[in-house]
């Protein structure tokens, strides 16, 4: 499976964005899809995570109540919609998968990784 994500860009304080994650392969519903990000200097950080096997999402303390994630199997896409952003959530996002059962925390648990989106909040 090949991921990509989509749907950065630069907004301002209180704004909005939506990332899409679109899979190839047959099996993307089979796939646990979850997002991280990186800001500079920074390490990689659990953003969001939705498991392929149901039961609900799962949010970093640090975005919970703006960010949500869904997906849409049908288009073999993973959506994280961004509300009230703020500028420390500027950084590069990545969409990374697996087949576990439940959402991996690490990005050591994760094997396929889309190339991340750029998100830019500006003050």
């Amino acid at each position: 499976v090949q991921l990509q994500a989509s749907g950065g860009g630069l907004v301002q304080a209180g704004g909005s964005l939506r990332l899409s994650c679109a899979g190839s392969g047959d099996t993307f519903s089979r796939l646990t899809i979850t997002w991280f990000r990186q800001a500079p200097g920074k390490e990689r950080e659990f953003v969001s995570g939705l498991k392929w096997s149901g039961g609900g999402p799962s949010y970093a303390d640090s975005v919970k109540g703006r960010f949500t994630i869904s997906r849409d199997n049908s288009k073999n896409t993973v959506y994280l919609e961004m509300n009230s952003l703020r500028p420390e959530d500027t950084a590069v996002y990545y969409c990374a998968a697996n087949r576990a059962p439940w959402i991996g925390l690490l990005p050591s648990q994760y094997g396929v990784w889309g190339q991340g989106t750029q998100v830019t909040v500006s003050s």
